[in-house]
């Protein structure tokens, strides 16, 4: 249908009280599967990749792609930089054509995180793109390699951060992780609720695989508009490619295509029905 800005596909799922999801991809069978989830389910979606990613993803490659993918879909969809490390990066993926980006600062000092967010903001209207930031510590790291800690956004923080910044989407930690959880986080809710009542913008929670069905929805009930899935999709791709490699028989790249796809749509496919269905 179209390539479309994060921020109206944000603004529309606020309006309606639903979630929805940001699936970060890495190759093109996770491209498809996404695609395919999202125009079965007639839901518009995000698709994204985390610039620690981009080693084994070229940007100058995937990215393409993602948006090529986008304009074609049957629904509109949004193409998303997640946690932009490198302000060279961040200007690369919107010269590629992202609609999206986000600056992640959240280990600098607030006062830094500020500044740093301002000219990323002010690089990304040329393009009339919408830009996250990320404030807190959100646990784990995006490749797994760390982990920095767990540290709740400040409510009283995030409103002067917002009101300084003019960002579009703010990432909050409220006990979230990135990465697999060895069991269900226990989310702070309170936080998020008094996030909610000061900051306007759309919230967006990290960490999203692992959390429990209905976490998501209280989460979402509480204010969070923008789900990021990753860690799931990637399990789900590897998982379905083992089976058919276990499987008996021949094998061929075309049959270990269409497995990978396969593994991304239903866990795409899930996490799409659980942000819209509203909590009871």
């Amino acid at each position: 249908m179209a390539l479309v800005k994060m921020k109206e596909l944000l603004e529309g799922a606020k309006k309606e009280g639903r979630g929805i999801g940001a699936f970060s991809v890495g190759n093109l069978e996770m491209v498809m599967g996404a695609v395919k989830a999202a125009e079965e389910l007639a839901t518009p979606i995000i698709l994204q990749i985390a610039e620690v990613r981009l080693p084994h993803a070229p940007l100058a490659l995937i990215g393409p792609l993602m948006v090529a993918a986008a304009k074609e879909a049957k629904v509109p969809m949004a193409v998303h930089l997640d946690h932009g490390l490198e302000y060279s990066t961040i200007k690369e993926a919107l010269d590629i054509g992202f609609t999206s980006v986000m600056l992640d600062a959240s280990r600098d000092s607030f006062e830094e995180n500020i500044r740093k967010t301002q000219e990323v903001v002010k690089l990304a209207g040329q393009y009339g793109a919408t830009v996250e930031a990320e404030l807190g510590l959100v646990g784990g790291s995006e490749d797994g390699s760390t982990d920095h800690g767990v540290k709740c956004t400040n409510p009283q923080d995030a409103l002067t951060f917002c009101r300084e910044t003019g960002v579009d989407a703010l990432a909050v930690a409220i006990g979230n992780a990135h990465g697999d959880y060895p069991v269900a986080p226990t989310l702070r809710f309170d936080v998020l609720q008094e996030i909610k009542d000061l900051v306007s913008c759309p919230l967006v929670l990290h960490g999203g695989s692992g959390i429990t069905d209905r976490d998501f929805q209280k989460a979402i009930a509480c204010g969070i508009t923008k789900v990021n899935i990753a860690t799931a999709s990637f399990n789900a791709v590897t998982k379905s490619a083992e089976e058919y490699l276990q499987s008996a028989g021949k094998h061929n790249y075309f049959a270990l295509n269409e497995a990978m796809v396969k593994g991304t749509y239903e866990n795409v496919k899930r996490h799409i029905e659980i942000f819209n269905t509203l909590e009871v």
